[in-house]
């Protein structure tokens, strides 16, 4: 007996499913191929203006977006395709979990001491995310329907609106689904030893420096 067609929804949450999957496949491998590039790259600042760089503006970017990523999970907790969730940090903007991931890579960019490749290295993540948002609008329109119709209309995709925050008494989350986003922050936090040994392999000669960072 064949199986029975299945309904537009299904369909939308195995295409999207596929989706997600080729798109962490994809972002791991840029992200790679983007930092074996700054291998070779020196920054052109003076001791302290790279510290300063790489230590204050990197590291404190880096911890605001770790919890920025963590705050979004304890609300959406999994319930991103099931229900509209329009409260906390997705009262002000459509994509916090996207928008922290950005953060944290301008402060993973400013590991190179150099302000140019913190800023570059945000705009090729959102770049990217802005891709990913344009599919999941369309599967979440289907899912949700009218009521995430009127919520992408009035609350912004990406960069925050502090005007249109409210809350709620209380969040229910999934332990999996947050200690995974905190797996996933702790490799932010890696690049901070990452780039140090860089660094040090280039002062003792055994990495070339091959172009400068501004």
């Amino acid at each position: 007996m064949a199986a029975a067609a299945r309904s537009p929804i299904e369909r939308s949450f195995d295409e999207m499913g596929r989706y997600q999957r080729r798109r962490r496949i994809l972002l791991a491998l840029l992200i790679g191929a983007f930092c074996a590039l700054l291998v070779f790259g020196g920054s052109t600042h003076d001791e302290l203006g790279h510290e300063r760089i790489e230590g204050q503006y990197g590291i404190a970017l880096i911890l605001i977006g770790i919890g920025g990523r963590l705050w979004s999970i304890l609300y959406i907790g999994g319930r991103k395709s099931a229900e509209l969730v329009a409260t906390g940090p997705y009262s002000v903007m459509r994509n916090p979990l996207y928008f922290f991931s950005t953060v944290a890579a301008a402060g993973i960019g400013a590991q190179t001491g150099s302000v140019i490749v913190s800023v570059a290295s945000a705009v090729l993540c959102a770049a990217a995310f802005y891709i990913v948002t344009l599919r999941e609008e369309r599967h979440l329109t289907t899912v949700l329907g009218a009521p995430y119709k009127d919520y992408i209309a009035r609350v912004p995709r990406f960069f925050p609106n502090p005007r249109l925050y409210r809350d709620q008494a209380e969040v229910t989350f999934t332990p999996r689904i947050f200690n995974h986003t905190l797996r996933d922050g702790l490799m932010f936090v890696a690049s901070v030893p990452f780039f140090e040994l860089i660094e040090s392999g280039q002062e003792s000669g055994v990495i070339p420096v091959l172009f400068w960072l501004y």
